[in-house]
């Protein structure tokens, strides 16, 4: 908890401070300090209750969270009501172990004292002032995360507390030296094979499926066979895009806007420099001094391209005699850019200093600011003030929108009249399948509400895009349901056919893996591929081929192991000719595995502590009448 709070001090302290507190402490099983415990539990933990408060709090915390992780993607997560409803539970499991856990202290007769919370806030940096604690900045710390003094020292007894049962349970979890090694060497084990795929493609054409093994197929798997819920919806859209394309500007209202906006027409005034360049050292002093120095050869009479081919820093502009690029005001450093634009034409200035070091700076050309002619940005212009009008009617019509179908909500006949559209429809569609103009999260969410399907009323307006928004209501609702064998049929003979076909690779696999087990290695209408010092990772041949050459026994010397292998369209011949024991393990290596094997092995621990005090616990969950 007090690691979380030393994080946020870096940082924005109050905002950061906030967020990563409350995050802990609701993780942490905590938050029941912050609000009562009133209505139904969301769990009874050994007489100890859970709150739905707490739970609903520390489920908030999560989702934003993952919100945070995962950007907008999260948006289309949240529209599945399923998918929240897992991260839920996940959450109350988390706060059913933290309870277990603290339960488990308890007994044990675990305690953090008083001094000992009282050091842990002394030594806490958020809370020091030049590395001192600081008693109203404690409080004021405190009074920004909304707690009292006793609430949150509460808070850290439990958390302690907590922290002295886990770190001794897990926190002395190490890995040896050999362990290590052995996995090393597994892992680092190649193994030379040769192999065959029987592909059942050619097969398909040999097998047929009637409709009596289809529809066998179907009843004893009819579970596979769920058509999700499915909805058709009528909708009245609109789109400023659209609009546009149908707004009218005339030749006038265009003309008339270029002449009152011609500066927004005119191409930028651009300066043709060149300078010579004494790089920023440790030394200013002697920068200076060489600045000087060139300046002093200027002045004499020296041309100013020669000498910045012998005294520029800036080797590559050097050789053309310091000659840059065309800029425009702006672009380089302050300090450039204002005396750039502040010579005349083969004018030098004085130096000038940056932040890179002295420069010299000649004006070679200047490119004076023209304007665009009309009919170059005529389109352009036109494309403008459609968009700007068709806009205005869109505010305009927006509203009518959401107040008509707000107040007329059992149908969309009268919202489509007021704002001058028409009722369409979609096609019956599911969560997963939604039309491409519709796929946005908002979209689905309110299709699927219980406002649209439960209550027959219209939605509130869903905004696709920008300045593109949509109001919908429910035309047909097709709940989730099991599919009927005719509609499913042709996929079930498909599967069948494919079964078969794989059946009859399976049998020319065998046939081929008899041979050579007899010791015939010249194969009728095949071959073996040789694949010498496979690794268990390799990615070059199919992952199955790979994952069974692991799994057949090491050969006995003078001797090999043969086995076939399922494959997403036939069958392979595997034949494992040799072991090759691991190579490169060094101190590194073993160092590098029992570093990322001890946090396994401690949050294996972790949870088989949490899954032995489940077993022995009484977990209720009651359910509110």
């Amino acid at each position: 908890m007090l690691e979380k709070i030393r994080e946020g001090s870096q940082g924005i302290v109050a905002k950061t401070i906030l967020v990563l507190v409350i995050l802990s402490f609701a993780f942490a099983g905590v938050s029941s300090y912050l609000g009562s415990n009133t209505g139904v539990p969301a769990a009874v933990v050994n007489g100890d209750e859970i709150s739905a408060n707490e739970l609903e709090q520390a489920f908030q915390n999560e989702r934003s969270r993952i919100e945070q992780q995962l950007g907008e993607m999260f948006t289309a997560l949240a529209a599945d009501e399923s998918y929240m409803n897992g991260i839920k539970q996940n959450v109350l499991d988390r706060l059913i172990a933290d309870k277990l856990i603290d339960q488990a202290a308890n007994k044990l007769g675990l305690r953090v004292s008083d001094e000992q919370i009282k050091k842990a806030i002394i030594e806490e940096p958020a809370f020091q002032t030049d590395g001192k604690f600081d008693n109203e900045r404690y409080l004021a710390v405190l009074r920004q995360l909304g707690y009292q003094t006793t609430s949150f020292r509460n808070m850290m007894r439990v958390d302690m507390t907590r922290r002295q049962l886990l770190n001794a349970l897990v926190g002395s979890e190490f890995v040896l030296d050999g362990e290590a090694k052995q996995l090393a060497e597994v892992q680092g084990q190649t193994r030379d094979i040769r192999y065959l795929v029987v592909d059942s493609t050619p097969f398909l054409s040999t097998v047929s499926v009637s409709d009596e093994e289809a529809q066998s197929y179907y009843d004893a798997n009819v579970s596979q066979y769920m058509s999700p819920e499915k909805v058709s919806l009528e909708y009245v859209e609109l789109n400023a895009a659209d609009m546009a394309k149908n707004s009218d500007v005339s030749d006038e209202e265009v003309k008339t806007y270029y002449d009152e906006n011609k500066a927004q027409y005119q191409t930028a005034e651009k300066r043709l420099a060149a300078h010579i360049f004494v790089a920023a050292t440790d030394d200013d002093s002697a920068d200076k001094a060489k600045a000087d120095a060139i300046e002093a050869k200027l002045t004499a009479g020296e041309d100013f391209a020669e000498v910045a081919k012998t005294d520029s820093d800036d080797n590559l502009s050097a050789q053309e005699g310091g000659k840059l690029d065309w800029f425009e005001q702006g672009v380089m450093d302050p300090a450039f850019d204002e005396a750039l634009f502040g010579l005349q034409k083969g004018q030098v200035s004085s130096i000038v200093k940056s932040e890179f070091g002295y420069h010299i700076i000649k004006l070679l050309d200047v490119q004076a600011s023209q304007a665009t002619a009309f009919e170059d940005v005529k389109a352009k212009i036109v494309a403008q003030l459609q968009e700007k009008k068709a806009l205005d009617v869109f505010y305009s019509l927006q509203t009518k929108l959401a107040d008509t179908s707000y107040e007329i909500p059992d149908t969309l006949a009268e919202t489509a009249q007021a704002v001058n559209a028409k009722v369409q429809s979609t096609a019956l569609f599911s969560r997963d399948d939604v039309p491409a103009e519709f796929n946005n999260p908002e979209f689905i969410k309110a299709a699927f509400s219980d406002q649209v399907l439960a209550s027959g009323l219209n939605s509130d307006v869903i905004e696709l895009a920008p300045n593109h928004v949509v109001v919908v209501r429910m035309k047909k609702h097709q709940t989730a349901g099991i599919m009927s064998f005719a509609d499913v049929k042709s996929g079930i003979v498909e599967r069948l056919k494919q079964d078969k076909a794989n059946d009859g690779a399976r049998d020319k696999a065998a046939e081929y893996m008899a041979q050579l087990k007899a010791g015939n290695d010249t194969l009728t209408g095949a071959s073996l591929t040789t694949l010498a010092k496979l690794g268990r990772f390799n990615q070059d041949i199919d992952q199955a081929i790979t994952n069974k050459a692991f799994k057949i026994a090491a050969p006995a010397e003078n001797s090999v192991t043969i086995d076939t292998a399922a494959l997403a369209t036939g069958y392979a011949v595997i034949v494992v000719d040799k072991v090759n024991e691991a190579e490169g393990i060094n101190d590194n290596l073993i160092k590098s595995l029992k570093q990322r094997i001890a946090p396994q092995y401690s949050e294996a621990d972790y949870r088989a502590v949490v899954a032995s005090l489940k077993a022995d616990a009484q977990i209720e969950y009651p359910v509110a009448d």
